[in-house]
């Protein structure tokens, strides 16, 4: 048997999913926490996060980026849930297709990737993003999210 992204794609999605909605059960102001850089404040995480998954997306399928907005208020996290939920389905399924070199015009230059680069790229993505906003949340007193209750291991306890 061969390994290949399926479950890490798998467990991208279902991640990202319990972290969200942990968020969105936080007081509005937990939008504002960072960690040491005012630029990244879990809004600006949250927004960037799905931001990523939309621009993995849009190499992948050669289309073009979303047009997203920041979240200012939870209701807004719960939207960017439902447009990342779709992304990691788009992700998985180009995970499914063969290998290939894909062109892309990115910062007005020819960019090639292997589709396995832009797909593992977005699943690291994913993790050290989830891991960056917790950390804020944590910084600023909102511990409600464990890492560890979303890491793959948890993941895998709901799958076998």
């Amino acid at each position: 048997m061969s390994i290949n992204t399926e479950r890490l794609l798998c467990h991208m999605a279902w991640a990202n999913q319990r972290v969200f909605e942990a968020v969105s059960s936080l007081p509005d102001e937990s939008l504002a926490a960072y960690l040491t850089n005012t630029d990244w404040s879990a809004a600006e995480i949250l927004w960037h996060i799905v931001s990523g998954a939309d621009s993995y997306v849009a190499r992948l399928t050669g289309t073009d980026k979303s047009i997203l907005q920041k979240p200012s208020r939870m209701s807004d996290v719960s939207v960017l849930a439902e447009e990342l939920k779709n992304l990691d389905s788009r992700l998985l399924e180009a995970g499914k297709l063969e290998d290939e070199p894909l062109t892309k015009e990115v910062g007005g230059k020819q960019v090639t990737h292997l589709r396995s680069t832009i797909i593992s790229q977005a699943i690291h993505h994913a993790t050290e993003h989830r891991a960056q906003l917790i950390d804020a949340l944590e910084f600023r007193g909102f511990n409600s999210i464990n890492l560890d209750d979303v890491d793959l291991w948890a993941f895998a306890e709901t799958q076998e």
